[in-house]
């Protein structure tokens, strides 16, 4: 056996880049970093020595470059992912929030912190966290609950079998999630006569299991039972490359989709069976379907409260529930009827079993009524003056867009009114973060779809509350020549939970901006704060002027940001569905108490079925 004297950190950089994905292209497309003592000597050098072949990014925040990476895998279908290294003490526990965000959305990210030094001999380290009575703790243990693998690398052979699982996880569609290797520093720089097997080219290809055949006749039995059914189509549609599958299925058999916020674009939107966004934040086309299927048919979703109306959308008495998921913890939920398998191969061998099974013709005027009621609000006001509504943003943006836009966001509004409103024309044009829903996610988000697609024009959508709270890897995507379109809606505060905050009685309190203990009014320059940091930015006083301004975009190089000020009451009256969220029982306030008894009936009504 040939051997190669490699300090530890070297051994790992020269093993991920030699992974590759089953279309020939390397598995890691590169490694986000920032440095410090904990990963500065070790991986930094290491990092350096194989810079024309993996290539290290820098941002500007750890947890916005994880975000980068996260989007960059979720827009490639899990086919490629990204590294993302820190020292060990707050730049490791800033990618904890990032960590828990690619667990929530089953998206790999290899997360490669510094840690403390394996020998102890300098114990306590500059930013150790010490825990009293366990001496193997560190601030990298944070990453345990929100990672689907976790080791420590303590001594420099660890590496041969802790890379290997840390690729298994990450590739496998059903256990598929970040994966941390915590460093120890000192392990970085210790040398090891590494196999030189153990650096020979590897792929990776997509499993695709199949289904279980007792599994697959009771699915089949049920789906033919059926009079109403429905197929509520989510993010493992996607992952498993499966939108083309999920048409023919649905066209084959006569059965409606509606989309989760993960799964749309599964289907295009003017497609004749698809009936839109179904849930919360759904359309009254898709829900309605939902309310009165007797058969709903899951693939590739959890079944998540925003999708189901916290268990209370799928209404028919004894209706069934079938959930196609390649991850058997998914496949259970909600009781329902499992059909453990890749979405691909499950879709295609449900098909040919069914044979020429056709369920009755959806009501196609649910689809009709529904845009007749939602299309004029996305229209430019009558009056020019007034503040527009984000609907009226929504209706802009989506009149510039073209066939290779990508529409994209995270938490707050946008999220809802992009859900409900947004005409996505093909797989891929709609990203949105909202499994974890994490403000910040937008903008190095943005930046990592343009990685990962750069054909792609990439319109990122953004609240004032987000853009404050995360907006550095602006400066970052400026200094790399990434072209993305940034559209700020400045409601001036968190519109979103205000609403909420009102709908469930509370006083608005604390949200918006105005509305909070400061002494002076919200004059925030946003225009001046992104040209600070070398974007392109204008201020939108108009939706006309918004429009004129994202035709101008298109002239633009590098990153440009257009600011619009924007209404923060209305959002879409139609569609949607009951969510809930608990309301006190017990308040002075005549109008939490009217909450509270709405509340209560929505319980019994749920709890009754």
């Amino acid at each position: 056996m040939t051997t190669t004297r490699l300090t530890a950190a070297q051994a790992m950089v020269r093993y991920l880049s030699v992974q590759m994905n089953e279309d020939g292209v390397p598995f890691f497309a590169g490694v986000w970093g920032i440095f410090g003592h904990g990963n500065v000597a070790g991986l930094g050098e290491a990092l350096y020595g194989i810079r024309d072949t993996l290539p290290t990014y820098r941002g500007q925040n750890e947890q916005s470059m994880a975000h980068a990476a996260i989007a960059f895998a979720k827009q490639s279908n899990r086919k490629r992912a990204m590294a993302v290294t820190s020292s060990i003490g707050p730049g490791a526990t800033n990618m904890v929030t990032a960590a828990a965000l690619a667990h929530v959305n089953r998206l790999p990210v290899l997360f490669i912190p510094g840690d403390v030094f394996a020998n102890r001999g300098p114990d306590p380290v500059l930013q150790q966290v010490e825990d009293f009575g366990d001496g193997t703790v560190s601030a990298n243990d944070c990453f345990r609950p929100v990672s689907r693998y976790f080791d420590r690398i303590a001594r420099p052979e660890q590496l041969l079998t802790a890379l290997p699982r840390a690729m298994a996880v990450m590739t496998d569609p059903a256990a598929c999630g970040p994966a941390t290797l915590a460093f120890c520093q000192d392990v970085q720089a210790e040398a090891y006569e590494y196999p030189d097997a153990f650096f020979a080219p590897k792929v990776w290809r997509q499993r695709r299991v199949r289904p279980d055949l007792a599994e697959l006749a009771d699915v089949v039995a049920a789906i033919k039972a059926g009079k109403t059914p429905v197929i509520v189509a989510g993010g493992g549609v996607h992952y498993a490359g499966a939108t083309d599958a999920l048409r023919d299925f649905a066209e084959a058999h006569r059965i409606p989709v509606v989309e989760t916020q993960a799964g749309k674009s599964a289907l295009p939107w003017d497609h004749a069976l698809n009936f839109g966004p179904v849930g919360v934040t759904g359309a009254a086309s898709a829900n309605e379907i939902c309310a009165k299927a007797d058969v709903v048919i899951g693939v590739g979703t959890r079944f998540q409260d925003f999708t189901t109306g916290s268990r209370n959308l799928f209404q028919t008495a004894g209706r069934c529930l079938i959930s196609i998921n390649v991850a058997a913890y998914d496949a259970v939920k909600h009781g329902a009827l499992p059909l453990n398998c890749d979405a691909l191969v499950g879709l295609a061998e449900v098909t040919e079993a069914l044979g020429g099974h056709k369920a009755p013709a959806p009501d196609g005027t649910l689809k009709t009524k529904w845009f007749a009621a939602v299309d004029p609000l996305t229209d430019a006001p009558a009056d020019a003056k007034a503040l527009p509504s984000d609907m009226q943003v929504v209706g802009a943006v989506q009149r510039s867009a073209g066939p290779d836009t990508v529409v994209m966001s995270a938490a707050g509004t946008m999220p809802g009114e992009l859900h409900k409103l947004w005409k996505a024309p093909r797989a891929g044009a709609y990203h949105m973060e909202y499994g974890f829903s994490c403000m910040g996610y937008e903008m190095a988000g943005a930046m990592g779809i343009k990685m990962a697609q750069p054909d792609r024009d990439v319109i990122c959508m953004v609240g004032d509350g987000s853009y404050m709270m995360m907006n550095s890897e602006l400066a970052t995507a400026v200094m790399m020549g990434i072209k993305i379109t940034i559209v700020l809606t400045d409601n001036r505060g968190y519109g979103c939970i205000n609403r909420l905050q009102m709908g469930t009685g509370g006083a608005e309190f604390n949200n918006l901006l105005d509305h909070s203990y400061h002494t002076q009014p919200s004059h925030i320059d946003f225009v001046a704060h992104a040209a600070s940091m070398g974007a392109e930015a204008v201020k939108a006083g108009s939706i006309a002027e918004l429009s004129a301004a994202l035709e101008h975009a298109k002239t633009v190089r590098g990153p440009f940001v257009v600011v619009i000020d924007t209404d923060p009451y209305p959002s879409t009256p139609d569609g949607g569905t009951w969510w809930d969220v608990a309301v006190p029982e017990v308040s002075v306030r005549k109008d939490v108490n009217t909450a509270r008894t709405a509340y209560e009936a929505a319980l019994k009504e749920r709890n009754a079925r």
